[in-house]
């Protein structure tokens, strides 16, 4: 398997790194004759400065496109909410995919998720290989003092980045910090503590020689604040809740951070004629410009990309297939869309073409807003749309919103529509965050009803303000807790919450509220060892409430091909998983 890993980061390097694959022109044979430059190897890309810069690159572009809502449906889906209290697979709530069931999609012979585990070990493969690469090389390259330190932090970030998510979805498995060579086939499960260990000691690494804020090379690399971030969760996971604290305090009070309380950006009414600063975050080409002090990690989507670029689907994740509601109640195509290319769309400019793989549960669409529903300005409805209006030129019903059991009351009653379909698929709460309103016809070249080219948040403050609340209540200061909460809710014009009704569950609640679509909720929710308990009371799935989660999906299964080929060291099964 770890062979495997090492073809393929020889494949990948040139493709996730833009080196070009240097192609012999048949037509010469003094060229023919030369000494063969049609590949690239780690014992030659990673000698030069430009070279291990494009090293850097490509783990930026592999993480972006793995795990921030790129090509693999499942695997964006899940690890932002799918399958845990805030939501379910829409398109098809009985799905085989997106953990309808537990019991049957989470298996150790599940291709999807097999992915977690092999796509981290790439990416730990490649790390491994480029600090060998970095400490190989001839110390003149280097431009000025301390790049080499700080490229080797920047590569250990993507190695501590890769053992969360193993550590949190498996528990114990094997530490690699050296380049695999060869046919490896005795790996061990290392103990978590040990693994903690490592990421502990490849952030803190970071938290000194990685760039301060404003000091980086590029929008989008990594830096000091995003290593401390981490590292504050990483000790959350271990309990160590002062430690979790003071590294969540160092990003909060040091590097000029702030929350966004003012309006900002050059689109603020653009799509609604109406916002707010919490709006403004999200707003297309906000997230790295100067003033945007909440920003602390960003992906870079948006052209020219300088750590990798691309496209990302969280439109077709997160949104409703409101353009497949079919014809209104009298007959008319319910949505005409845009006209381009000579024809009309389907989809809007607005909303983009969404697949509706995650659907919101009603605890995140509803629940957590109750109590200020109509001051929380997260719950606006320029912030969560939850009116939809037909597009039907001559219907009676064109320009009207939809009302789906009033206005299709007679076909559900005569059983010629399928009204969980109309609910769950087709109709309900679209955060705008994730969209891209009226920016998706921009550039044709690159964009499409089904993705955009947003820059997407990996770390913004708002976040650590709550990390810091969670250890703050790991050490019985609610009060401490409560004040952290409350700089967010007052941005969100939110009712301050007092310091006796902080716990984790309202923790749980306050993220969900203001990171729904960016954070790693099973992460989440498998650190403050809530994931089983909440899925089961709060996952509405309408045809498998609850999931039919068990215990033991607290963890999920090694995969049995890494078993398998493990022939020459036992490594057993997380517990609960068949054993063969």
């Amino acid at each position: 398997m770890m062979k495997q890993f090492q073809d393929m980061f020889l494949r990948k390097f040139l493709l996730f790194a833009g080196v070009l694959l240097v192609l012999l022109p048949a037509c010469s044979e003094d060229i023919l004759d030369e000494t063969p430059l049609d590949f690239l190897a780690p014992e030659n890309a990673y000698q030069t400065l430009p070279g291990i810069k494009q090293g850097i690159t490509g783990l930026h572009f592999s993480v972006r496109q793995r795990w921030f809502y790129g090509s693999d449906q499942d695997a964006g889906a899940i690890m932002k909410g799918c399958g845990t209290d805030i939501a379910f697979h829409g398109e098809d709530p009985n799905s085989t995919r997106f953990m309808c069931n537990y019991v049957n999609y989470v298996t150790s012979e599940n291709g999807y998720l097999r992915n977690y585990w092999t796509w981290n070990y790439e990416l730990i493969q490649r790390v491994n290989v480029l600090i060998e690469g970095i400490n190989a090389a001839d110390p003149n390259i280097w431009a000025k003092e301390g790049q080499k330190d700080a490229y080797l932090a920047e590569a250990m970030f993507f190695r501590a980045f890769a053992y969360r998510i193993l550590v949190s979805t498996y528990g114990d498995v094997p530490l690699v910090t050296e380049v695999i060579k060869g046919v490896k086939t005795d790996f061990t499960r290392t103990p978590k503590a040990q693994v903690y260990a490592q990421m502990e000691q490849d952030l803190l690494f970071g938290t000194t020689k990685l760039p301060a804020r404003g000091q980086e090379e590029e929008p989008g690399r990594i830096t000091q604040g995003a290593a401390w971030h981490m590292l504050s969760e990483c000790y959350l996971a271990q309990g160590k809740y002062q430690l979790a604290a003071d590294a969540a305090s160092a990003v909060i009070d040091n590097y000029g951070y702030a929350l966004m309380t003012e309006r900002f950006g050059d689109r603020q009414n653009l799509v609604w004629g109406e916002g707010d600063p919490y709006y403004d975050l999200f707003d297309y080409g906000n997230q790295n410009i100067a003033g945007n002090t909440e920003s602390i990690w960003v992906i870079q989507v948006e052209p020219p990309p300088t750590t990798g670029g691309g496209s990302v689907e969280g439109n077709r994740t997160f949104g409703p297939a409101y353009f497949r509601l079919g014809n209104t109640p009298d007959g008319f195509k319910a949505f005409r869309g845009e006209f381009r290319n000579g024809k009309y769309t389907g989809y809007s400019d607005t909303l983009g073409r969404p697949v509706a793989w995650l659907h919101p549960t009603n605890y995140a669409a509803y629940d957590i807003w109750k109590s200020d529903w109509n001051n929380d300005v997260r719950n606006a409805r320029y912030n969560i749309k939850r009116d939809f209006y037909y597009d039907a030129p001559g219907s009676a019903y064109d320009k009207k919103k939809i009302n789906l059991l009033v206005d299709y009351a007679a076909e559900y009653e005569a059983g010629t529509r399928d009204a969980m379909r109309d609910s769950c698929q087709y109709i309900y709460p679209y955060w705008m965050k994730i969209a891209d309103p009226c920016h998706y016809f921009t550039d044709p070249n690159r964009s499409g009803g089904g993705s955009d080219h947003k820059d997407r948040y990996a770390i913004r403050l708002a976040e650590t303000l709550l990390l810091r609340a969670e250890a703050y209540v790991g050490l019985n200061r609610p009060d401490l807790a409560a004040a952290d909460i409350n700089l967010i809710r007052a941005r969100a014009n939110a009712t301050p919450v007092d310091a006796d009704d902080v716990d984790l569950d309202y923790i749980l609640d306050e993220r969900a509220r203001e990171l729904y679509g960016e954070e790693w909720r099973h992460i989440t929710l498998r650190r403050m060892g809530k994931l089983v308990e909440r899925v089961r009371t709060l996952n509405n799935n309408p045809k498998n409430p609850g999931l039919n989660i068990q215990d033991y999906h607290v963890l999920w299964p090694i995969p049995q091909n890494q078993i398998d080929l493990n022939i020459d060291a036992e490594f057993p099964q997380n517990p609960g998983y068949p054993t063969r």
